[in-house]
């Protein structure tokens, strides 16, 4: 195979930054509970479900959560965050971004997004990414989050496409394991840009459009 017939692209932190959206959201509901919780502790969700964020989170606290009292904070977090993405438009995705994914598609490449979040289609519909995409799987698909590569398997089958066609971009550590795990070549940027399982390692997305399987 010469090269790439697919792409399969993270949402967060790839496509756009949700990033500090996802801080807020948590800090507010840390702060709420007394739990300890600041910039550096929030590396540790990056990549990860909702619930095992949440869980990240309530390992400091001082009491136990059940199960049900885990599910109700999740979705506070989540309606607070759902908020905050009211403040997203079309001026958040950058431009070479934009640029790079038509050049991809110009050349005939099929592109999907393969993200954990569950707010995946208004994030897209927010950024005026809508129905962009060959395919899309989120967080409403799947039932085991990254590492795991659930999500980037159903991506490449609603692609129609084998693993070993596409390459996965990413930035968090947790979806180049996945990538990987999933039989995927990847390229990593961001957080993940030096992570020693990627094929390809991107100091800005643009240069996604460089790439080229040997």
């Amino acid at each position: 195979m010469s090269d790439y017939l697919g792409f399969i692209f993270d949402l967060d932190g790839v496509i756009c930054s949700t990033d500090e959206y996802h801080y807020r959201a948590w800090k507010q509901l840390a702060d709420r509970l007394g739990i300890p919780f600041d910039r550096e502790r929030n590396n540790l969700l990056r990549g990860v479900s909702r619930m095992e964020s949440l869980r990240i989170i309530l390992e400091k606290a001082d009491r136990f959560f059940s199960e049900e009292e885990q599910k109700t904070l999740a979705e506070e977090k989540n309606d607070c965050y759902r908020v905050l993405l009211g403040e997203m438009s079309p001026a958040d995705l950058e431009g070479d971004v934009r640029a790079a994914l038509d050049e991809l598609r110009a050349r005939g490449k099929k592109l999907a997004i393969g993200s954990s979040s569950k707010n995946t289609p208004y994030i897209l519909e927010r950024i005026g990414l809508k129905g962009y995409f060959d395919a899309v799987a989120d967080g409403n698909d799947i039932t085991h989050s990254k590492p795991h590569p659930e999500v980037f398997l159903k991506a490449a089958e609603r692609l129609g496409l084998p693993p070993e066609a596409c390459l996965v971009v990413e930035d968090a550590h947790a979806g180049v394991e996945a990538a990987v795990a999933g039989g995927f070549d990847c390229a990593a940027m961001g957080d993940a840009r030096d992570d020693a399982r990627a094929c390809w390692h991107l100091g800005r997305f643009a240069e996604i459009t460089e790439v080229h399987r040997a």
